[in-house]
């Protein structure tokens, strides 16, 4: 008999780190047009920097986040200036932009691996499980889940009631009508390039706390994260939100159903891209689209 509450919670720790991780991929997609797959690395390097702060038993966990905050949008806007600008300049079409990203992606891995070495690393302090309304969870997960809502809740704010937010949605829908609508374009993309991958650094920081950090940590969730984006629909944060927490509904459901049948729970992936492969079949846009 599972615990249906436990795994509503569960859901909602894993549909949290996947709305943070892939924010960045569907806004900039919204802009920029290609997807981004050094995205990967931003969300490592946002946990080696949140490493430094929280290796030793008094580290401070919002010190943590908030200098993997600024640290991942700076390696994001250096990124997009100096590499996927000149790129973009001269009209560089979808496959090269992509190739591009994965090409960064490597640089980025490989200087990871140098500075920090390519053994894997463990967070203090270790987040002890305590129960809450019967629920088994840690600070750790309380924390992922606020900083969701807070991320949620502000980007929502941004995007409805702010210039900026406009400027980010009028971009997204009609470049052209925007630039002549004397929008600073450059601007915009860069404030989202920097949000986008800052949010990823602190989904860097949850994911390498509650696991381990090595090199690979975000490509080993990039898959997932792309999940998300394209079942919300591309360039779509609404449908982002949706699509967060409705896979990580499946995949923790899915657990539940692989133990019961007496398989590995490495399977819980292929269920959620099972399900991302049928609602597509029914909406091929995504669920916002």
């Amino acid at each position: 008999m599972f615990d249906t509450g436990q795994i509503f919670f569960n859901a909602a720790v894993t549909g949290s780190l996947y709305l943070l991780a892939g924010t960045g991929l569907t806004l900039t997609y919204g802009l920029s047009r290609f997807p981004n797959f050094a995205y990967a690395e931003f969300i490592t390097f946002g946990g080696y920097i949140g490493y430094l702060f929280l290796q030793r038993a008094d580290g401070s966990l919002p010190v943590a986040l908030i200098t993997a905050f600024f640290a991942s949008g700076i390696l994001s806007v250096v990124s997009y200036r100096f590499c996927f600008r000149p790129l973009i300049d001269r009209k560089a079409a979808l496959i090269p932009l992509m190739i591009a990203s994965i090409a960064l992606g490597y640089v980025i891995r490989y200087a990871i691996g140098e500075v920090w070495s390519w053994s894997a690393l463990s967070y203090q302090p270790v987040w002890s499980a305590f129960e809450l309304g019967g629920i088994r969870v840690t600070a750790l997960w309380l924390y992922l889940v606020g900083a969701a809502l807070l991320t949620g809740t502000s980007l929502h704010f941004l995007l409805t009631h702010t210039k900026t937010g406009k400027a980010i949605r009028a971009i997204a829908s009609n470049p052209e009508l925007a630039l002549v609508s004397g929008i600073n374009s450059d601007r915009v993309i860069l404030f989202t390039w920097f949000t986008g991958a800052a949010l990823a650094g602190v989904a860097g920081v949850f994911r390498a706390a509650d696991t381990q950090l090595f090199p690979m940590l975000g490509w080993d969730i990039l898959l997932i994260v792309f999940a998300a984006v394209i079942l919300g629909g591309i360039g779509s944060f609404y449908g982002l939100i949706a699509a967060a927490f409705i896979l990580g509904l499946v995949e923790n459901f899915g657990v539940v159903l692989l133990q019961a049948v007496g398989l590995s729970t490495e399977y819980r992936m292929a269920i959620a891209f099972l399900v991302l492969i049928l609602v597509l079949i029914v909406r091929p846009k995504g669920l916002a689209r």
